[in-house]
């Protein structure tokens, strides 16, 4: 698939709560913490974790069993980088670890 330069999610990894790690098509790696995002009349029902989990990567995005998604600009934008430790990307450093409840490195 040709991207002609647009930013999209390959990759998607629950973590917790409302936080996901993400891989974009530029190879990097960030988080997100959605619950600042899940508010109105589409997102209100995502605020219930057994709904949150409800998930699927489609080519460009994360959509939810409810049809609402994200644009992947967007989440790149409010999303924050995180660091490879040791070349294993499911040990990392996010620019902010406190943020994301992730302050050891470990998922």
């Amino acid at each position: 698939m040709e991207d002609f330069g647009i930013i999209r999610v390959i990759d998607v990894e629950y973590l917790h709560d409302y936080v996901m790690k993400l891989q974009f098509n530029n190879g990097e790696y960030r988080i997100i913490d959605f619950e600042p995002f899940l508010h109105g009349k589409f997102y209100d029902e995502l605020r219930e974790k057994q709904k949150f989990i409800q998930f699927a990567l489609t080519p460009w995005t994360l959509e939810w069993y409810n049809g609402v998604d994200f644009a992947p600009q967007f989440l790149y934008e409010h999303s924050t980088t995180i660091y490879e430790q040791d070349g294993n990307t499911s040990s990392y450093v996010a620019e902010n670890p406190t943020k994301y409840n992730v302050s050891d490195g470990q998922k």
